[in-house]
């Protein structure tokens, strides 16, 4: 079954989708990524098999419409130096088996720990409309209709699993689904090569699992007429690394 095309309008005060290169510092694309716009579908809605093991389907992002024109703000930011604890971890400190470690912000006298102030060059008053199909896994291609019907049930009443978000969790995103042929605001005319661009940092070719390491793919972006094409992620037009990207 040919998968639809599930049109989402999102926008935002705030939002930073950080180039991967920039270890320390913060400096946000001018366009939200792709693996961006997943996170946003993911956050709506996302369908694990009986199993658990695994998720039945992905999104993959096809195309993002640039609505309003990139304008960036510099922001100092708190950040820990720490990573937030496991989903492994949570559910032990719940049950009493591992001791609770708090995350210190300030007086722990511990180098590796506190918080860190962090320069952001972010993105302020962004809106995109973005169009996503549902790809299920094999053994779930005849789900597809039901998947793409409880998703637009989940978005019509602005149902979401967690807040979504523009590349930081503080920077909410807000949204509302687009019905097929309603009339829509004309994406922005603006001409972009962006170069490189990061695709997403996870293996999209097979489920995957928590435990899995990262696979960071790039892909070229150029926006025309306010229309960034999103290669599919089995293309040769995605880069694909090992793993993590070191520069």
């Amino acid at each position: 079954m040919q998968p639809k095309d599930q049109v989402l309008e999102v926008w935002g005060e705030l939002a930073c989708f950080t180039r991967p290169e920039l270890k320390v510092e913060r400096f946000s694309y001018p366009v939200i990524t792709p693996s961006a716009a997943r996170g946003i579908y993911d956050a709506i809605y996302c369908k694990p098999s009986c199993d658990g093991k695994h998720s039945e389907f992905r999104w993959q992002v096809t195309r993002i419409e640039v609505l309003q024109e990139p304008s960036y703000l510099a922001l100092r930011r708190n950040e820990v130096k720490e990573k937030g604890p496991s989903e492994q971890t949570v559910r032990q400190w719940r049950s009493g088996a591992r001791e609770i470690e708090p995350l210190w912000a300030d007086g722990a006298e511990d180098q590796v720990k506190g918080r860190t102030q962090r320069q952001t060059m972010a993105l302020k008053n962004v809106r995109y409309r973005l169009h996503a199909e549902i790809r299920p896994w094999p053994g779930f291609e005849e789900r597809q209709q039901s998947l793409e019907g409880q998703f637009r049930r989940r978005a019509t009443h602005g149902k979401c699993i967690y807040q979504p978000y523009f590349g930081c969790r503080e920077f909410p995103a807000y949204f509302d689904l687009v019905e097929p042929h309603a009339a829509v605001e004309p994406a922005l005319s603006w001409e972009a090569d962006l170069g490189l661009m990061l695709y997403d940092v996870f293996d999209l070719s097979r489920p995957g699992t928590a435990k899995d390491a990262p696979r960071v793919s790039l892909f070229h972006a150029q926006v025309r007429g306010g229309v960034l094409e999103v290669p599919d992620y089995a293309s040769d037009a995605v880069f694909k690394t090992g793993g993590a990207l070191r520069c």
